[in-house]
């Protein structure tokens, strides 16, 4: 097969708005021996693209400084160290940036089978929340079945990956949205009870339920004090993003005394045989639930853009009017 040598990317002439997005040529990624090249398909929109794109993520040294976290395409080319894929495989992945371009060099075990009965494009919307939701709230921990499983933002795409995980692990999971429509939407993916943040607070709703196993919140701000106020004993708190800031008081003595596990952590920075190792179980565990008769997952494709339409892309993203996921098509 013969590749070009050069390739059309979205780059950023700087920090800023949506408007800083704008398209340019690179010189093609080459494949290091560990890893797979893929002609890319589509490409996901999540929130850490805007983080960076406003200045606020630098990408971690070594990866790329283009925008993208996850694609899916087709494997053109291949490291001489990598066995699990060939040329011609169709995969989606997780990358370490370089997402928004024409072709990506990915680690060979960040990629995986597109899922049965999902597109090739709606796929790229698939690992950057299954990787995230998977490897924060599942990976390597004893889930108590039946548990009550908080997911702030049910809406979005993290919240939408993770109200299917949590009810097809079999966890009863409550959610919050910002309308009844966004509510319906949560509870059609599963949710038991999605919570009008705007009309009622989840904090005696969870209590009621008699308090929340796992919380998973995006959200920060107020709302750290009031996951702990909803946490049951033993209860874990995972922070994945402070949409409403990152500083905030809080008491400690609720912690204490309910014994309660308040974690987060950030997906990109960490090492590369993690990430192998959430794939492997994400492969093994969870991509069978799509294949299931019915399906207890699928993709969450709100709509999707052309590449050279990135900024528009952002800018739905930054409205938080979208359902699921927004991709970039190429």
């Amino acid at each position: 097969m013969t590749l070009p040598t050069q390739m059309t990317v979205i780059e950023m002439r700087e920090a800023g708005k949506p408007n800083v997005l704008i398209e340019g040529k690179r010189e093609l990624p080459t494949a290091s021996t560990d890893e797979v090249l893929i002609k890319v398909t589509a490409a996901g929109v999540n929130g850490p693209d805007l983080v960076q794109r406003r200045g606020h993520y630098p990408p971690p040294k070594g990866a790329s400084d283009l925008l993208g976290l996850e694609v899916s395409g087709e494997i053109v080319a291949t490291g001489s160290d990598q066995t699990q894929w060939a040329i011609g495989d169709h995969v989606c992945a997780l990358t370490n940036g370089g997402g928004y371009a024409e072709y990506v060099a990915v680690t060979a075990s960040h990629c995986l089978p597109i899922p049965e009965g999902v597109s090739e494009i709606d796929a790229a919307g698939l690992p950057e929340t299954y990787f995230t939701v998977w490897s924060n709230v599942f990976f390597q921990q004893q889930i108590k079945q039946d548990g009550v499983f908080l997911v702030h933002g049910g809406a979005g795409g993290i919240g939408s990956t993770a109200i299917q995980l949590g009810t097809a692990m079999g966890l009863q999971v409550f959610t919050t949205a910002d309308s009844d429509e966004a509510c319906a939407y949560c509870e059609a993916l599963g949710a038991k009870r999605a919570i009008d943040f705007k009309q009622d607070d989840f904090v005696p709703i969870l209590r009621e339920a008699g308090g929340a196993d796992i919380i998973l919140d995006i959200i920060g701000g107020d709302y750290v004090a009031r996951n702990i106020k909803a946490a049951r004993a033993d209860a874990r708190i995972i922070q994945i993003a402070f949409n409403l800031g990152s500083k905030m008081e809080i008491d400690l003595m609720p912690v204490m005394l309910k014994r309660i596990t308040l974690t987060g952590s950030t997906l990109r920075s960490r090492p590369e045989a993690f990430k192998s190792a959430v794939a492997a179980d994400l492969q093994k565990t969870a991509w069978p639930f799509f294949d299931a008769a019915p399906a207890q997952l699928r993709a969450t494709t709100f709509t999707s853009f052309d590449l050279a339409d990135a900024a528009k892309a952002h800018e739905l993203m930054e409205s938080g009017t979208q359902r699921g996921k927004i991709l970039l098509t190429i």
